[in-house]
């Protein structure tokens, strides 16, 4: 029997394994989607300039006021595909890769666990971000239009290349994000179980990913920031503003100040601490309910 089946049969571990990841990562995306959508909202306020920011507060009653309640839900349906999917592959490639490096160099040291997060990440990037891509257009649009209509628009003004925008700084940040979430919360939980009289359960798994979603938070921000600009930016009209992911961040130093990397840094704690912490509590509680090992 192989890590992590427990009682669960071959032919259906791979689904189990993948389908509690996608189902644990929609969920919380569902109950933290307002969040997101004000994150993108902050990292793209004066974009090129520098000024004074306003906060979450004053977005989220400019939102409310000016675009209805509803405006906090924008790209919720591309969002929640991206989730089912990108989540199944991020999460669910994890341990595969972990196990990997643990034949290849008979060692699960925290820079294996890293390293195992930064390739899953960046290979569940790379399939789905086209759907990342639609979700931010969505996000930022004041028009409430489909999903569909928002692909359409972007496929004849700027080519089906334009789905990929961002996909560097995506895979980086991905990777980053995976990397940060799975290895701290892995050594995290390990840590606690060795040196505190806490066991496997709710509490352990809330306190691991809490550290989790504190850690991918710092790491994570200043990439998600610039991955935003880029997939943001419109081609079809003029030059690009940005080029790439390195003079995305150069131009935003130069014009806006090393802290505007961090421009919705709040948000993005308030929405990835939470988040972090649903989707390790729900995925463990699958995983049990499945009857597989945790995680």
């Amino acid at each position: 029997m192989q890590p992590g089946h427990a009682g669960v049969q071959a032919p259906y571990y791979a689904l189990y394994h993948f389908g509690t990841s996608g189902a644990a990562v929609a969920a919380a995306t569902a109950v933290t989607h307002p969040l997101d959508v004000i994150k993108v909202r902050l990292q793209m306020q004066l974009a090129g300039q520098r000024g004074n920011l306003v906060g979450m507060g004053t977005i989220f009653t400019q939102m409310v006021q000016m675009e209805g309640p509803r405006s906090l839900y924008l790209g919720l349906a591309p969002a929640l595909t991206r989730s089912v999917i990108y989540g199944g592959l991020r999460l669910g490639l994890y341990e595969p890769c972990r196990y990997v490096c643990n034949y290849a160099f008979e060692s699960t040291n925290f820079a294996f666990k890293f390293a195992s997060g930064v390739i899953a990440g960046a290979i569940a990037t790379a399939l789905t971000n086209p759907t990342e891509v639609l979700k931010v257009r969505s996000q930022m649009s004041t028009s409430r239009i489909s999903t569909i209509r928002v692909l359409k628009k972007i496929i004849a003004e700027e080519g089906l290349k334009a789905l990929w925008k961002g996909v560097g700084p995506a895979m980086a940040r991905a990777g980053c994000l995976t990397a940060s979430q799975m290895a701290t919360y892995d050594e995290a939980k390990q840590a606690m179980l060795k040196w505190t009289p806490l066991e496997e359960g709710l509490q352990l798994h809330l306190m691991s990913s809490c550290i989790a979603g504190t850690a991918s938070t710092l790491v994570t921000a200043p990439i998600d920031m610039i991955k935003t600009r880029l997939m943001l930016q419109r081609e079809c009209k003029g030059a690009r503003a940005y080029k790439n992911g390195f003079h995305c961040a150069y131009q935003v130093v130069v014009r806006e100040g090393v802290t505007s990397l961090y421009k919705g840094g709040f948000a993005t704690f308030a929405r990835l601490g939470p988040q972090t912490a649903i989707t390790f509590v729900v995925c463990e509680k699958l995983r049990e309910l499945a009857g597989m090992t945790a995680i």
